[in-house]
């Protein structure tokens, strides 16, 4: 039985649901070309910074001290803005990746302002790009903010400067850092963005009791981390107007599956390909290839959200009904 892999995600056809997502292992012409021979269906490209952009264009050098910079898409990233042209060389990797790949190629944006950054936009557009993710930092920590629905505004703010400028397709990556998170999703898939990124993740800090210093702690992700993002595809999915991409502790193609089971419609991975390569792609593509033709489907769309709240018999399983049931039934062995 031929099964067919192919997925569509932000308006993209992919040849695999399986998206390379942003980070320093997409920084690389040759690595981006041997994530294509390995069956990637697209490729997100390592991030440029919202402070390197604005500092370019003020001609300055500014240090990277904001809380969350550091992590996780930066971990190959210096303290200080390069010497280079920021920029200039970044719409280079894009014309490179275009030029080189034939797979779709989306760039990337960490910012957390609707600021003058967003020119930048219609630059990558011109380049070549063919889709571009925002991948909005904002931490939930200031005690003094003066409206508490100016943290969500911001998110909507971005989207539209963004928007405003450019006509090729938008995604947002997002956290889960959220009132109503639900609520936020839904109205941020309406604003016209094509895909929704569910989830980004901050730097999780931890003690050096030697040198009493603040250190980054689980740079990369676990798998163990599967299971937030894939609660919130499934309850999403035919809730929000755009397409869903999961992402953070996908590590095998068992993930992939369950979060197409869940209706993602596509999958990034990032961290695996720090720990196996590019090569891992290949493995979770014959995975998922080798489990369609076990359960008898020949493409995505036979099983893709058949595990969605929407679609499951029994929604409240996504909800704390689920939590209660499991909960009594537990023992703790003792």
């Amino acid at each position: 039985m031929e099964t067919d892999i192919r997925s569509s995600y932000m308006g993209l056809s992919l040849t695999s649901p399986i998206v390379a997502g942003s980070s320093g292992v997409t920084g690389s012409i040759d690595t981006i070309r041997r994530l294509e021979d390995a069956g990637a269906g697209a490729v997100v490209l390592k991030s440029l910074f919202e402070e390197e952009i604005v500092a370019e264009l003020d001609g300055t050098r500014v240090s990277m001290e904001r809380p969350g910079f550091t992590f996780p898409e930066t971990a190959e990233m210096e303290d200080y803005i390069d010497e280079d042209d920021g920029m200039t060389s970044y719409l280079k990797l894009v014309q490179d990746a275009k030029e080189r790949v034939d797979i779709p190629v989306i760039a990337s944006v960490n910012c957390f302002s609707a600021g003058r950054w967003t020119s930048f936009a219609e630059l990558v557009e011109r380049a070549g790009v063919d889709g571009l993710e925002l991948n909005v930092f904002l931490m939930p920590s200031d005690t003094h903010a003066a409206d508490v629905r100016a943290f969500e505004q911001t998110y909507f703010d971005i989207v539209q400067a963004v928007q405003d400028q450019i006509q090729i397709p938008v995604a947002v990556k997002v956290s889960y850092h959220f009132t109503l998170l639900a609520r936020t999703l839904k109205a941020l898939s309406e604003t016209g963005v094509s895909g929704l990124v569910l989830f980004n993740r901050f730097f999780n800090p931890d003690f050096d009791l030697d040198s009493l210093e603040i250190i980054p702690a689980n740079v990369l992700s676990s798998p163990d981390l599967l299971h937030l993002s894939l609660r919130w595809v499934a309850i999403m999915r035919g809730v929000v107007s755009c397409d869903i991409a999961a992402s953070t502790g996908v590590h095998d193609g068992d993930a992939v599956i369950k979060q197409i089971l869940a209706g993602a419609n596509a999958v990034q991975v990032a961290s695996v390909l720090y720990n196996s390569g590019p090569d891992v792609v290949t493995a979770m593509n014959n995975r998922l290839t080798a489990w369609m033709r076990d359960h008898e489907y020949t493409e995505l769309t036979q099983f893709r959200g058949r595990l969605s709240q929407a679609q499951v018999a029994d929604p409240a399983a996504f909800d704390r009904v689920q939590f209660v049931r499991n909960y009594r039934g537990f023992s703790a062995g003792v």
